[in-house]
């Protein structure tokens, strides 16, 4: 069996290069994008087993980009765990757990996240 290909998007580049180096110890192959637009260009150029997607980002954050793919017919059946702190910014930002609920997310996990609980999203949603 071939590894599994995860695509990272998160503008935090130390988030990207931690949850890189962890998954790639568990034997996946591991894309990086750096904003919602560079991670729907990546998509376009290699479509992902799993996306794992931060919901903060400058250009176009993770909701947006999520259901964007949801509602597509090409993208819809890739597997979207959401990755955020949104839980501790509702208060101060206009992102809100509704948002997060609305667009078909596949999971949802608050930050900060270890590399177990991460493997574990992604072992679920591949069985």
């Amino acid at each position: 069996m071939s590894k599994k290909y995860v695509l990272l998007v998160d503008d935090d580049p130390d988030m990207v290069e931690t949850l890189c180096l962890m998954l790639e110890s568990e034997g996946y192959e591991v894309g990086k994008a750096y904003d919602g637009v560079e991670g729907e260009e990546s998509i376009r150029q290699r479509r992902p087993d799993v996306l794992v997607l931060d919901v903060m980002m400058p250009r176009k954050n993770g909701y947006t980009l999520c259901a964007e793919l949801k509602k597509d017919s090409a993208t819809r059946d890739i597997p979207v765990i959401l990755l955020t702190a949104v839980g501790e910014a509702v208060p101060s930002t206009t992102y809100s757990h509704a948002n997060g609920m609305a667009t078909e997310a596949d999971d949802y996990i608050p930050k900060p996240v270890d590399a177990q609980t991460l493997v574990r999203a992604m072992e679920r949603l591949f069985s």
